[in-house]
């Protein structure tokens, strides 16, 4: 079998010409799973295309997980047909409720036309490196949550720009025109506040529990020096919960990767006589529902993770790049 004309079938791409000829070789039970594959200078010689087309096609074959590579032996067949318009890595840092709807959103609003696998780095450099290096030629697409404390820069630029859509922190360093759904951390606290304003007033002080490991501790903490400067209400920033600073009329907001800092400050509160809501204000961050009815309904400042999946799916669907602030919410319950 020869191709010798650019585009050869009518506008058929000439890399797409070669995916077809191996689906009819795999239709035809020439290839079954688990054969290998031509060599990449054996489809050269056969369909008469530069080595560039061959990759082209080879890697598209990949990303829709029809082949496989297995490292110094060549490509294998995987599975016979293309199930699924697209593949998406999904790398989170965690699960938990947050990640869950992030997950759930993008399941849904792809409708069936995407097969996505998750990942979780639990913000271990060296796992997170691996995972997309490892795979940085099997998927149409790469959504992906960063938080980590050395540069991931380097291992996402990797990965060509319409191909990656990094969600939740804005992260710095990427190359391209590639999509990024993000909170703003600094603004979002700022704006938030602000619109707590008539609630935070019955207090005397407010605190902001912000543990330094935290990536995003210092956006939160200017958006909130900045707004306790303008209202002019006093304020502290502690590194964790502590007991000597615990005093009534005084407001809290915590940002803790497990909320443990919620419930430290609700028995502290007990342990004092305090009531939540009038002696002691608590704001915090994500909404769940536990916090919707614990002690009556914990005041949160959250984002949409709903949302941010949905906007994820919508630049893969639609193939376009954004670059948007996700929405976040106050929702105000008895705690403050």
């Amino acid at each position: 079998m020869s191709i010798t004309s650019e585009t050869g079938n009518g506008s058929r791409m000439k890399y797409l010409q070669l995916v077809d000829h191996i689906h009819t070789l795999i239709e035809k039970d020439d290839l079954h799973i688990g054969d290998r594959i031509p060599s990449l200078n054996q489809l050269q010689d056969q369909l008469g295309m530069s080595k560039e087309t061959v990759l082209k096609g080879l890697n598209y074959l990949l990303e829709k997980g029809v082949i496989e590579s297995v490292y110094r032996k060549g490509y294998y067949v995987k599975k016979k047909q293309v199930q699924h318009s697209y593949r998406i890595l999904l790398l989170l840092d965690k699960m938990n409720t947050m990640r869950e709807q992030i997950y759930q959103s993008l399941l849904t609003e792809t409708k069936g036309a995407a097969a996505i696998d998750v990942y979780f780095h639990h913000h271990n450099f060296n796992v997170f490196r691996n995972i997309i290096t490892e795979n940085i030629n099997n998927y149409t697409h790469f959504v992906i949550v960063t938080f980590l404390k050395d540069d991931p820069a380097p291992i996402i630029n990797l990965i060509p720009p319409n191909k990656r859509i990094i969600i939740d922190y804005n992260q710095l360093g990427l190359s391209g025109d590639y999509t990024a759904i993000y909170q703003d951390y600094e603004y979002d606290i700022y704006n938030s506040l602000t619109l707590l304003q008539h609630n935070i007033k019955k207090y005397q002080r407010i605190i902001l529990i912000a543990h330094p490991e935290a990536l995003h501790a210092q956006h939160v903490i200017n958006g909130f020096v900045r707004y306790c400067k303008e209202s002019g209400i006093n304020y502290d920033i502690l590194p964790e919960v502590d007991e000597t600073k615990f005093e009534q009329y005084t407001a809290f907001i915590t940002f803790s990767r497990y909320d443990s800092d919620d419930v430290s400050l609700i028995k502290l509160a007990k342990k004092h006589g305090f009531t939540l809501g009038e002696d002691i204000g608590l704001i915090s961050y994500n909404d769940t529902d536990v916090k919707e009815i614990l002690e009556g309904g914990i005041t949160v400042i959250s984002t949409d993770f709903w949302a941010m999946g949905k906007a994820a799916a919508e630049a893969i669907l639609q193939k376009k790049t954004l670059n948007e602030r996700n929405p976040t919410q106050v929702i105000i319950r008895k705690s403050l």
